[in-house]
């Protein structure tokens, strides 16, 4: 990992064999084993909690597709300035999207992008939560339902927002930088 802190530095020693074998699947599966998950390594526990965590709300059963939690994701990271996860995410977007482009407005400025009514009022208010989440009101949800969201899904939304907001401090507070191979991807 590039960075100031390593997975190795915190671990102070071998990857348990779990971490192991989930790290050879990454790189199966992947290509490569991202970063931030070198970055927990240190602790199973604290590794297991992110990954499911992380799992649970990006590839779980949602009315939010892969492609727009991935949104979430870079229009949260754009506000943070969160390196990290403008590089991976971005490269998430463009991916899923098929469109190198999108990936780019995104990381930039997603209000730039050509998106649906609906895509626009989910990011405004993943956004909002982000900036200023003490001023969201009852009007911000009404919005959402407005534009065709569950109530489930205000919940995905705000869960997954709430968890790049988190991500993002601790990519800053520990200088973790994404993957090299993440600047090439689907460009």
């Amino acid at each position: 990992m590039t960075g100031k802190i390593t997975a190795l530095d915190l671990a102070s020693g071998e990857l348990s064999e779990p971490t192991k074998a989930y790290f050879a699947k990454c790189e199966e599966k992947l290509g490569l084993v991202p970063n931030v998950l070198r970055a927990y390594a240190f602790d199973d526990k604290k590794l297991r909690a992110f990954t499911d965590m992380y799992n649970d709300l990006m590839l779980g059963e949602s009315g939010l597709s892969k492609l727009e939690r991935e949104m979430i994701a870079v229009a949260v990271s754009s506000i943070n300035h969160c390196y990290y996860c403008l590089t991976a995410h971005g490269a998430a977007v463009r991916q899923l999207s098929g469109d190198p482009l999108l990936g780019e407005m995104m990381v930039m400025n997603f209000r730039a992008a050509d998106l649906s009514p609906k895509q626009t009022a989910m990011l405004e208010f993943a956004v909002k939560l982000t900036q200023e989440p003490a001023r969201i009101v009852e009007a911000d949800r009404a919005a959402l339902r407005q534009a065709g969201f569950s109530d489930r899904d205000i919940w995905d939304i705000a869960s997954t927002a709430a968890f790049f907001n988190m991500s993002n401090r601790v990519a800053a507070a520990i200088d973790m930088r994404p993957n090299d191979e993440y600047h090439v991807m689907a460009r």
